[in-house]
């Protein structure tokens, strides 16, 4: 079987999404020019943007993963978020930086939930940087410090994002065969 078989259409191609990242990184960079920083890098998905992102960033930076799941095997959010795996990582006075690969309807980076969570373990700050950002899908008020590209209501795979456990691994993102997913 290839993934690329089920690939409607690239959306964004390898070079585009290492050009921007590496555009994000400088800017990381320059915001935090001097400060204690954290990446906080959400699993599984932000993995590869995360690992990109950290060889971008040209001031010392530390990193750490925590899981959380706003979804099931399903390709809609269940609405419900459940902490998987936590940080090994002290935050406290450190400047948090959670890596995100895709926001969508903002249950998985809900404030209440995850935000509010790192922010009550004493950090300096907590900003938020995601890959993609799909407002249009927007169920909870998200504040998104750091954006790669904004992107339609289309279900998107690759360079990390995936439908059931596959596609991470393919370079690019492009939009999944709605045959695949059962969408219409």
């Amino acid at each position: 079987m290839n993934l690329r078989d089920d690939i409607a259409q690239i959306l964004l191609t390898e070079e585009q999404i290492a050009t921007r990242v590496k555009e994000l990184g400088q800017q990381i960079s320059r915001d935090y020019e001097g400060k204690d920083l954290i990446l906080v890098g959400i699993l599984k998905g932000a993995a590869i943007f995360l690992a990109d992102l950290v060889r971008a960033i040209e001031i010392p930076v530390a990193y750490d993963f925590v899981a959380i799941s706003s979804y099931g095997a399903d390709s809609r959010s269940a609405g419900v978020v459940r902490i998987i795996k936590d940080l090994d990582e002290s935050l406290v006075s450190k400047h948090v930086l959670v890596v995100e690969d895709i926001v969508d309807t903002g249950w998985t980076l809900r404030l209440s939930y995850l935000l509010e969570n790192l922010r009550s373990r004493k950090a300096a700050s907590v900003r938020v940087c995601t890959l993609l950002d799909k407002p249009s899908r927007r169920e909870m008020g998200v504040k998104i410090d750091y954006t790669g590209f904004l992107v339609e209501d289309k279900y998107v795979v690759g360079y990390g994002l995936d439908y059931a456990g596959e596609y991470r691994s393919l370079p690019f993102i492009g939009v999944l065969k709605p045959e695949v997913y059962g969408g219409g």
